[in-house]
């Protein structure tokens, strides 16, 4: 009976779901390529045989487009995996941080939470806020700066 009274809105929002759903596992893919290997089988088209030997002349000097080995041994990687910024920070102030982001994000929720108990909130929407939607990006952030922390306190700073 529910479907044949708004069977409009039901198929519109069939509809809604489905082309999120397929934006979604598109960009799903599109992040996990990232973490396959780059396969070893690009063709080169215009090989020759031989190829001359052009010898590089030695300088002291290194490019300044080489990255840095961020490689490390052992339980925890040194502070300069934090980048220029952050390897500086001490842990106290990452610490602190992380636990205000923390807030942000638990605040962001509540917020949201509270907003979804009103009347009709869900039929229209009204419960999602642009600015609570940003203030949960605090959890992802509150993680990074409390690694970041115990990466530093781990390296005695």
């Amino acid at each position: 009976v529910l479907i044949l009274a708004a069977s409009g809105s039901v198929i519109n929002h069939t509809f809604k779901m489905a082309k999120l759903s397929l934006i979604l596992l598109a960009a799903i893919v599109a992040m996990s390529s990232a973490f396959i290997p780059a396969a070893q089988t690009a063709t080169r088209v215009n090989q020759v045989s031989f190829t001359p030997k052009i010898e590089e002349q030695s300088t002291a000097s290194t490019s300044l487009f080489m990255a840095e080995d961020m490689t490390w041994e052992g339980e925890y990687p040194p502070s300069k995996v934090l980048g220029p910024i952050m390897s500086k920070m001490p842990s106290g102030v990452l610490a602190l941080s992380s636990m205000f982001f923390l807030g942000i994000c638990v605040y962001s929720c509540v917020q949201s939470g509270l907003l979804l108990r009103e009347p009709g909130a869900m039929e229209n929407g009204s419960w999602v806020k642009w600015y609570y939607v940003v203030e949960g990006f605090g959890g992802p952030l509150a993680w990074g700066t409390h690694v970041a922390s115990w990466i530093q306190r781990k390296n005695g700073m």
